[in-house]
């Protein structure tokens, strides 16, 4: 924190009046599932994004990404959304739904810093946004409350930024503890923190730098027809909503969707056992379990989603391929993350095991030219948890 706030006062020339952390995000099982109502598991690991934020004299904002030595401004008049200013986007966003609510600022200089870069992934703009809400929260509106904050960055990922707004994206900065995951329920807009705690093991991410491409559009199969159809294959077991696992009764329903919408909606389907299989591997610490799900998740992802690459493809299967080839229980998973056509993967794999995992990577950058950055990262407390600590 130390550096960051050196970075605001050499930019700006005076201290911050408050300084916000919150933690990267990264998604384990059901990113693709907001749409229906079903649910995500994530998690919050310590790559922090630091928000700095001090008062000026006037109407002007002005912002600085430290490590991007990128520079924005604007003022309160003026304050819109422009394609230009990428990042800075999401604390203006931020700041016109506590404007929208009815508090009243004064100009801002802010300061983001992050050692870990948006274009990477791992949830840093979620964490722009929840930082500046708190650290808004902090200085302008004392009194709102935690799910003011949630709604205001809500309210501004679908109006000011025009955007789909996903709550497991909020909640996992906000809420998130030590050695835990949380499980955002889609279908009543609800959280649940869930165990994730599995000694002797590393968890690494992995950016496998492969140059983004076009695969297919995800948001095609964010429409009201898609949603009914699988609306109509939920069903109430054990308390639980859970899909349809008949393959006739599901067939019937999707005999009106084409091939590659109908392979993508099984995958929804499919996904959602895993999910709720891994819920159980947590709760009782069985790590082969889980581990298993993460596997036959990114197979789903890769043959019926089809986002995944070989590269990706490499990289995972490299993971635990020794296990699957001995026939044992499996002692490390990898999977893809991110929306859409994402180039990062997680791994956890023991500990002992890290050396070798590296060296995998330098075999990667031979076989296909990309050298890939991991970060070897932990379980971390979300905003709240690290302000009530």
């Amino acid at each position: 924190m130390e550096k960051a706030v050196q970075a605001h006062q050499t930019e700006y020339g005076s201290q911050p009046d408050v300084v916000v952390s919150a933690p990267g995000r990264i998604h384990l099982l059901g990113e693709h599932s907001w749409y229906f109502k079903d649910k995500t598991l994530s998690l919050a690991v310590d790559l922090p994004v630091y928000v700095l934020v001090s008062l000026r004299q006037d109407n002007n904002l002005r912002f600085y990404f430290h490590q991007l030595n990128e520079r924005k401004r604007s003022s309160l008049p003026a304050m819109r959304f422009r394609k230009e200013d990428r990042w800075a986007n999401a604390f203006k966003g931020v700041l016109s739904s506590f404007l929208a609510a009815g508090y009243e600022s004064q100009g801002l200089n802010v300061t983001i810093y992050s050692d870990v870069l948006p274009s990477a992934g791992f949830g840093v703009n979620s964490a722009i946004k929840v930082a500046s809400a708190c650290a808004l929260k902090q200085l302008i509106a004392p009194k709102a409350e935690t799910e003011d904050i949630v709604e205001y960055i809500d309210t501004a990922n679908r109006f000011f930024m025009n955007t789909t707004s996903c709550l497991a994206d909020i909640y996992t900065p906000l809420y998130a503890k030590k050695n835990t995951c949380v499980l955002t329920n889609y279908n009543n807009s609800s959280y649940e923190i869930i165990p994730f705690d599995f000694p002797d093991t590393s968890f690494v991410l992995t950016d496998a730098r492969v140059p983004r491409v076009h695969v297919w559009n995800e948001e095609t199969l964010w429409t009201a027809e898609y949603a009914c159809l699988l609306g109509d294959l939920k069903i109430s077991r054990n308390g639980e909503i859970v899909y349809e696992d008949s393959d006739t009764e599901i067939n019937e329903v999707l005999s009106v969707v084409n091939e590659d919408y109908r392979r993508r909606l099984i995958c929804i389907m499919k996904e959602q056992t895993l999910l709720q299989d891994a819920l159980s591997a947590l709760k009782n610490s069985n790590f082969a379990q889980f581990a298993r799900d993460v596997v036959h998740s990114h197979e789903l992802l890769r043959d019926l989603f089809q986002i995944s690459c070989p590269e990706i493809d490499w990289l995972v299967k490299r993971v635990f391929e020794g296990d699957m080839l001995s026939g044992k229980p499996l002692s490390a998973c990898s999977r893809i993350t991110g929306k859409g056509f994402g180039s990062s993967t997680y791994t956890v794999l023991q500990t002992k095991d890290l050396d070798a995992y590296e060296k995998r990577l330098a075999e990667y950058e031979r076989i296909f030219g990309f050298h890939a950055i991991c970060y070897n990262v932990h379980t971390a407390d979300g905003v709240i948890s690290g302000l009530n600590g």
